[in-house]
């Protein structure tokens, strides 16, 4: 069986910058994951006619990661015995950050991070920070862009308490899991009618990780293929039935 491979693409004015904020999303560093140019950008004229970066990272299995000459013997390693200290530093800044954060924000809520024990590997441990309250509905924003934003921020700020990248999910009332199973729902419909009608179908521009969730729900659907076109913040999946 292949083995399934995250991967993330991002937009950035530069190569590097593309990168590194890619880097961040995952939390992970430059060493795990192998990148791809999808497109180098323009500069353009004056201004005019400038194109954005394109660039595609997978991270790198456990495998990968080990040098050639250990790569079939390389050891795992768990938590409990090795890594307590650096989880439990992990939660607790991965908290209190995003505890001081919301506050500066005038939000008032309860906060908990914990371990996500399906998600973490051995050397990079994977952190859910759940907010709790009422009417936290700015949290989250259009299209979850504050979400999205505070995410990024926390991730930022906690790799830097840590020295190197944070793996730090967060979710707001169980808003990712519902807004998941609602892009499901939308994505097996959309496929449907694809379908039905031998037309493509274009779903609302949606951010990267979004879109491929979208990818991933009809990735068994022999009927259709996926792809996503456009330009961020307007770039959106395409649902194309095959001939």
């Amino acid at each position: 069986m292949t083995e399934e491979r995250t991967t993330l693409e991002m937009i950035a004015p530069t190569i590097e910058e593309a990168i590194a904020d890619g880097l961040a999303e995952l939390g992970l560093s430059k060493d795990d994951v192998t990148v791809e140019t999808l497109d180098e950008g323009s500069k353009g004229i004056l201004g005019i006619g400038q194109r954005h970066a394109r660039v595609l990272l997978t991270v790198k299995s456990e495998e990968d990661k080990a040098p050639p000459e250990k790569r079939a013997q390389a050891p795992r390693r768990t938590y409990d015995a090795s890594n307590g200290d650096h989880v439990e530093n992990l939660i607790s800044i991965s908290e209190a950050t995003v505890g001081e954060l919301i506050e500066k924000m005038g939000v008032f809520a309860e906060v908990k991070a914990t371990l996500d024990e399906e998600d973490s590997s051995p050397d990079y441990p994977s952190v859910n920070v759940d907010i709790t309250g009422s009417d936290l509905s700015v949290l989250i924003g259009r299209r979850a862009e504050t979400l999205e934003a505070l995410q990024y921020i926390t991730r930022l700020i906690v790799g830097k308490e840590i020295g190197h990248g944070a793996r730090v999910n967060i979710d707001i009332e169980g808003y990712r899991a519902r807004r998941e199973q609602s892009l499901k729902t939308l994505a097996e419909q959309m496929a449907k009618q694809a379908i039905n009608s031998g037309r493509k179908q274009a779903l609302e521009p949606m951010p990267a990780n979004e879109r491929r969730l979208v990818h991933m729900a009809l990735r068994d659907f022999e009927e259709v293929t996926t792809e996503s076109v456009g330009e961020d913040p307007r770039r959106k999946v395409v649902i194309i039935p095959n001939a």
